[in-house]
């Protein structure tokens, strides 16, 4: 089964939502996969991750945050809500639609566990989200940012002069604004709420950082910078030799390889191992 759904959240933005089950394989419990910054869905490996995670026994569900900009065609049209999202927001829908799964909202009669996934800034919101909750087991992180504030002090007096951030889209070529909300919400939240090696200190249940030792986009020492906050004993460091920040995989999606095929394995022995 693939069935793709609109999850409406709390202040009625739409939420665009593919849910995967194979049901003669289904043990019972549930993944979350969570785009970054310039993802969603159905990028890349997206579609092909959640396909394998349902195989293995899970009910995957894949989601666009209501201000990754694109559209139902995944096409960045919405540059506007891009410019206007913030790291606050993403964590308050990513509670939301746990909380419709737990809650059972695919009909499907639900009774299991929920892990997450996040890929790059989405392991930040998997981490900071689940750190909260006392109802997600176990969380994988993929190519995950060990910070937010990524910007120079430079930058930011140029962002408030300006009263946006402008960023390219290299894929598309486009040059995509955020807006001051998201600066503000660094300054505002940074100690805490947003607080990636704080939540990662605090998350004392199984954790796997999964890595590619040639990422440009997130280095690996920051995956090192994760894991020395983390509790050794749950911990699982992965670094992937001769592999970037998508593990070899391209948009559109063309195939697999044996370095991503690797980390699916990985991934999933984790989740068997450690969502009960």
């Amino acid at each position: 089964m693939i069935r793709n759904f609109t999850f409406t959240a709390s202040d009625n933005e739409q939420i665009f939502a593919t849910a995967y089950l194979n049901e003669t394989r289904f043990s019972g419990n549930a993944l979350v996969l969570v785009h970054g910054f310039k993802g969603f869905k159905d990028w890349g490996f997206g579609p092909y991750a959640s396909q394998f995670f349902a195989d293995n026994g899970y009910l995957t569900v894949a989601f666009n945050f209501s201000h990754n900009g694109v559209d139902e065609n995944n096409e960045f049209t919405r540059l506007d809500k891009f410019a206007a999202n913030t790291f606050s927001r993403e964590i308050r829908e990513l509670n939301e639609i746990t909380d419709a799964v737990y809650n059972d909202c695919l009909n499907l009669n639900f009774k299991g566990k929920i892990g997450y996934i996040g890929h790059s800034r989405g392991g930040a919101i998997s981490i900071l989200t689940a750190s909260r909750r006392t109802d997600i087991p176990a969380v994988a992180l993929w190519a995950s940012v060990s910070k937010l504030d990524r910007y120079s002090e430079r930058q930011k007096e140029e962002w408030r002069k300006k009263g946006y951030f402008q960023v390219m889209n290299m894929r598309t070529k486009q040059k995509m604004k955020l807006n001051l909300t998201l600066l503000e919400d660094i300054e505002k939240n940074g100690e805490d709420l947003l607080n990636i090696q704080k939540a990662v200190s605090n998350f004392d249940r199984p954790l796997l950082i999964a890595h590619g030792d040639r990422d440009l986009a997130v280095p690996p020492e920051e995956a090192e910078e994760l894991y020395n906050r983390a509790n050794k004993e749950k911990t699982d460091l992965c670094i992937i030799r001769n592999t970037g920040h998508t593990f070899g995989i391209v948009h559109p999606f063309k195939h697999s390889n044996e370095k991503f095929d690797k980390l699916l394995d990985k991934t999933v022995t984790f989740f068997n191992n450690n969502l009960k």
